[in-house]
């Protein structure tokens, strides 16, 4: 066998912990290097991702805005850069945050192939399924959170007194803004899990649904410390998707667990449980009468006498 040929896989996926972070090593080398790759087409284009991205901030940097924006009732911020080098490391993060967002299938992908080998044959189509929806799922908090931005900066910049105009460094506007986006995508992720988790036989989903109480209490709770103003909108907005989909993934774990059922009644049994054992008494069927046999039977032979000398040796012997 040669040096450079690998050795065969294990039909049911177990790894050496050598060969485990060896695995680990190469997933997250590709996940790496495709978001440092996306970083860098990210900041060549990186003023239309900040124009995309400043969009929901009011912005008044003259006298006739800002008198515009107080006629109307509403509080505007100027926009002002402090640093030297500021605008670079504002451009890395709002870069970087975008290539998040874009590798999210590439990411994703690489955590479906390092969790796979450890899988059975029929959980691995389960887990495509899950990979192939969490894409939608992050993109779907992604898009959640920019469409919250207006609410969010507005409530914010009201806390600004009188009549005065809050002057707001880009590099915190879009600090609230990817914290914002990447905290709603990931948060968004959290049912699909619970859906994996139930599908890998671990969570059933009568405990999911048993657990509801403390689950609304701690998502909002999350999204309480979690939302970048104290202000209650946006903190609904965020606890209240995540209850929605969190449902969804109960309903989704009972139907799943119902389907399990049918196919093995004894799979939901505690491994210290004993299966069910039908112990009902069936009435039996008469036996057949049996006629007696007219040829006389075969005599027993009698066996020859032991002589008195075996006997005698026997007896020795014991």
């Amino acid at each position: 066998m040669s040096k450079s040929s690998k050795p065969p896989k294990d039909p049911e996926g177990r790894m050496a912990l050598t060969d485990h972070l060896r695995e680990l090593r190469s997933r997250l080398v590709k996940s790496v290097l495709a978001i440092v790759l996306m970083t860098i087409v990210a900041m060549i284009y990186h003023r239309h991702i900040e124009t995309f991205l400043m969009e929901p901030l009011p912005k008044c940097n003259t006298p006739a805005e800002i008198a515009a924006f107080q006629a109307s009732g509403k509080k505007c911020a100027q926009v002002s850069t402090i640093g030297l080098t500021t605008p670079f490391t504002l451009t890395l993060k709002v870069a970087l945050t975008a290539a998040l967002v874009a590798t999210v299938p590439v990411w994703l992908y690489q955590l479906w192939a390092f969790i796979t080998p450890g899988l059975h044959k029929h959980e691995r189509r389960y887990a495509l399924g899950f990979m192939a929806g969490g894409v939608p799922l992050f993109l779907s908090g992604v898009t959640t959170a920019y469409l919250l931005l207006p609410t969010t900066v507005q409530v914010l910049i009201s806390f600004a007194p009188g009549d005065t105009t809050p002057i707001l460094p880009p590099e915190n506007y879009f600090s609230i803004a990817t914290r914002l986006v990447l905290l709603f995508g990931f948060a968004f992720e959290f049912p699909l899990l619970l859906v994996m988790l139930n599908f890998g036989g671990v969570l059933s989903g009568k405990r999911l649904l048993g657990w509801w109480r403390g689950m609304i209490m701690g998502i909002t709770v999350f999204a309480a410390f979690a939302s970048p103003s104290a202000e209650p909108i946006s903190m609904l907005a965020l606890a209240a998707p995540i209850w929605v989909l969190y449902f969804v993934a109960v309903g989704i774990a009972l139907l799943n667990d119902r389907r399990r059922a049918r196919r093995n009644p004894d799979d939901g049994l505690d491994d210290e449980e004993a299966s069910h054992l039908d112990l009902s008494v069936e009435e039996v069927a008469s036996a057949e009468a049996v006629g007696a046999s007219a040829a006389p039977s075969a005599p027993v032979p009698v066996s020859a006498p032991v002589p008195a000398a075996r006997h005698e040796q026997m007896d020795d012997i014991t």
